[in-house]
């Protein structure tokens, strides 16, 4: 049985949710449409809305002034959660007079990672949290009252990248030994790829450092507890940026579009998430990055929060435990779990070709699982909003 949506909004156009509070304006199938986020308050177009379109959920949309059942919520899909801003003062009255009777809820999607307990705390000072839910992609959502974890990018990558057939798992020799792939830069990524390519990791491997470094460092990796990496780090940085292939940004932005050779023709992944301690959440957050090799069948490690692994068991996938030393799954320490990420990876290297044949009935799993209808995923969802609206 299938669970439904009731939102309460503001319009419609084109049969798509404008988006909440938004002041810039845009059309669906736009690019427009595409920029609200750029804008002030940094709100955009509901990604679960097209999720639901996708997995045949229903969305009962309502108008402010008609009547709406119970477990109805007034949507606001946030690009990224702005401290400096009071959501709730940009309500409109009508919206806000029925929060304040409780005949409504504010319902914010996050699909971001950014720290939940430092987000509910902001919102807790602006308003009762009876006000609202909060949807958050970071694991440690669900040990807060009033939200709930959605791992938002398995079915944004899904979506974004339907236009492309899942690779077939493969057991021929393989050119290369490892893919690791950056494209945004991050310091502790910085930091990750100059002591792979230090130790000789990437020897024969495809991987990239598409941007060069900037900003202040925050890198959760504590490069001077690692001997001489500091060094070898700014070595590493002089050289960049590295790149791997011939596309520009935009094309390696663009998530419907995908290299082969980096799944058919390497062994294993080396996934350098978007965060590593997850802004010290103790939660994990799995992008797009860890999904790409689950949809096009590659082994993989995971250089991402304690608990990543555990988070996609929950999911239903499988990480090759037994096959690869995950052991470094469950060091919270940032810096302790990187090093002993690199000597699994290490441990791995010289029988990755043997390690390939014993992961093929995982690979088929992952990818029969992660091309699946995400139907039960928003219906536990709904349901999991529904227990905590009650």
């Amino acid at each position: 049985m299938n669970s439904q949506f009731n939102f309460v909004v503001d319009s419609t156009i084109k049969g798509r949710i404008y988006p909440a509070l938004a002041i810039h304006q845009g059309r669906p199938y736009t690019q427009s449409w595409r920029e609200f986020g750029q804008h002030w308050p940094y709100t955009t177009p509901l990604r679960i809305e097209e999720y639901c379109r996708e997995h045949d959920i229903v969305i009962n949309n309502y108008a402010i002034d008609t009547d709406y059942p119970d477990n109805s919520y007034y949507p606001i899909c946030l690009g990224f959660f702005d401290f400096d801003i009071n959501y709730f003062e940009l309500l409109p009255p009508a919206v806000k007079s029925a929060v304040e009777s409780g005949r409504l809820k504010v319902l914010f999607m996050y699909h971001e990672g950014d720290n939940p307990r430092r987000i509910k705390n902001r919102l807790d000072s602006l308003r009762n949290s009876a006000w609202y839910q909060f949807v958050s992609a970071n694991s440690a959502a669900d040990q807060l009252p009033g939200f709930v974890t959605f791992h938002d990018f398995e079915l944004w990558y899904y979506q974004r990248n339907q236009s492309v057939l899942p690779l077939r798992p493969h057991t021929d020799q393989r050119e290369r030994e490892f893919t690791a792939l950056v494209r945004l830069h991050r310091w502790w990524r910085a930091t990750a790829l100059a002591d792979l390519h230090t130790q000789g990791l990437l020897d024969n491997a495809y991987w990239s450092y598409c941007e060069s470094v900037s900003g202040e460092e925050d890198s959760p990796i504590e490069v001077d507890m690692i001997p001489r990496l500091r060094w070898n780090r700014e070595r590493f940085m002089a050289g960049m940026p590295y790149i791997s292939d011939e596309l520009d940004q935009d094309q390696r932005n663009d998530h419907s579009q995908l290299e082969p050779k980096y799944y058919l023709n390497a062994y294993c992944n080396i996934v350098l998430e978007s965060q590593f301690d997850v802004d010290q959440s103790g939660g994990a957050f799995i992008t797009e990055k860890t999904f790409k090799p689950i949809k096009h069948g590659q082994m993989f490690f995971v250089a991402g929060a304690a608990g990543s692994l555990q988070v996609l068991r929950e999911l239903g996938y499988r990480v090759f435990d037994g096959i690869l030393d995950n052991s470094y799954d469950l060091i919270s320490n940032p810096t302790q779990r990187w090093q002993r990420l690199v000597e699994s990876i290490k441990t791995a290297q010289p029988k990755l070709h043997e390690l390939n044949q014993l992961a093929q009935n995982d690979l088929a799993h992952n990818q029969e699982l992660f091309m699946a209808s995400k139907r039960e995923r928003l219906n536990t969802l709904i349901r999991r909003l529904h227990e905590q609206h009650c």
